[in-house]
Parts: C-alpha cells; sequence; structure tokens
C-alpha cells in the first residue's frame, strides 16, 4: 500500500507562508497557499491512500471542510505531535508504518513541481532504494519516500536551511542506506519563486 502523507497546516493568514507574507502580506499569503495546497492535492495518483497530518491540533474540522472535496482517496486526518520538525516527521513515519503501510511518501504542499509522473518515478526508484528524495533548489527537499521508519533521517537536522539534504544524505550513509535522488524542483517560499510559477495562473501584483 502507498501512501503520501501531506504535512500541512491550516490556512490562516499570519501563520502560513510567512517569508512570502514579508513580500505581499498575510491574507493574500494564506490564499497563495491554498491555492498550492489545492493544485498539489489534485497530483496525487488515483488509487495512493493520503494521509493529511495537520497543525494546529485545533484544526480538524476546517482542514477536513477544506481538503476532503479535492482528494480522489478517502483521507485519514491527523493532528501534527508537538516538537520541532524533526519530531514531527518521526512521528508521522512511525504512525504511518504501524498502520502496516509497505511505502510512504512525505511531502508538503508548496512545491508545484510535483507531478503524478514525479510521484510515480518516486515509486519505481523504491523498488531498488531504501529511500528516495526529491531535491529542492534551497538544499532541502519536496519529497521523501521511504520503505520503513529510518528515524535517524529526521534527527539532529539543521531545519529550513541549506544544509538539510546533505545532512540528510549523511544520516543515510551511516546506517548504509541506498538513495534515489529524483530532479531537483522549487518550492513556494518568496514572491520570487511563485512568478516563476506562472502555470497556477495566481496573480501577485
Amino acid at each position: 500500500m502507498k501512501t503520501v502523507c501531506l504535512l500541512l497546516k491550516a490556512p490562516r493568514p499570519g501563520t502560513v507562508k510567512t517569508r512570502l507574507a514579508r513580500d505581499i502580506g498575510p491574507r493574500k499569503a494564506a490564499s497563495i497557499y491554498r491555492a498550492l495546497v489545492e493544485h498539489q492535492a489534485r497530483t496525487i495518483p488515483e488509487g495512493w491512500d493520503v494521509s493529511v497530518h495537520f497543525a494546529p491540533s485545533d484544526a480538524q474540522m476546517e482542514m477536513e471542510t477544506w481538503l476532503k472535496p479535492l482528494l480522489l482517496a478517502c483521507p485519514q486526518f491527523v493532528p501534527q505531535c508537538d516538537g520541532d520538525l524533526g519530531a514531527r516527521l518521526i512521528h508521522v513515519v512511525r504512525t504511518e508504518f504501524h498502520r502496516g503501510l509497505k511505502r510512504v511518501f512525505l511531502i508538503g504542499g508548496d512545491c508545484p513541481g510535483i507531478t503524478r509522473d514525479y510521484f510515480a518515478a518516486a515509486d519505481s526508484h523504491l523498488d531498488v532504494s531504501d529511500v528516495v528524495i526529491g531535491p529542492a533548489t534551497d538544499g532541502g527537499y519536496v519529497l521523501l519516500g521511504l520503505k520503513a521508519p529510518y528515524p535517524v533521517l529526521f534527527e539532529n537536522i539543521a531545519w529550513s536551511t541549506a544544509s538539510v539534504l546533505d545532512q540528510t544524505l549523511a544520516a543515510a550513509r551511516k546506517i548504509s542506506l541506498s538513495v534515489a535522488l529524483l530532479p531537483v524542483l522549487e518550492d513556494i517560499d518568496d514572491a520570487d519563486a511563485l512568478k516563476r510559477q506562472s502555470k497556477l495562473g495566481v496573480t501577485l501584483l
């Protein structure tokens, strides 16, 4: 069974896309975040399961009302635990593999370059590799695919820095995991990045 885990925040102004909000204001940034997530939701392959891991914990009804109509699968909605991103990712993968899943793909909602073909390529790589990663232009990653929890991949990582990918690869090498890399894609974190993604049809200025 293949599951896409969407790690998302409720699209509330002032809490999402804070870098973008500095350029265009919190309300417009929240609106763009919604558009990015909706775009991403529509690219998940048919037949794959979906789990939405959301924050804050009081947002379940808000997230279900927003996303259930967009997702082909009948998604699960799970509140994220407390802690830094590493702790939350460990909790996500342990929760998902505890359900008996065979493959888990972790993504956010702000990379319009992830397509169904990109998911298919990630899935194919897991036939022969332990881990598959979609690198981001900022030094992080936009997708991480796993066949087991591997908590070491999320420990002692300098999140939100340009060294995230390198540190993740180093962690994989420590326990002799084989890693496949997908093409590099761009997250939408600021106004310049959004302008480069004209295919979304979002007018900024």
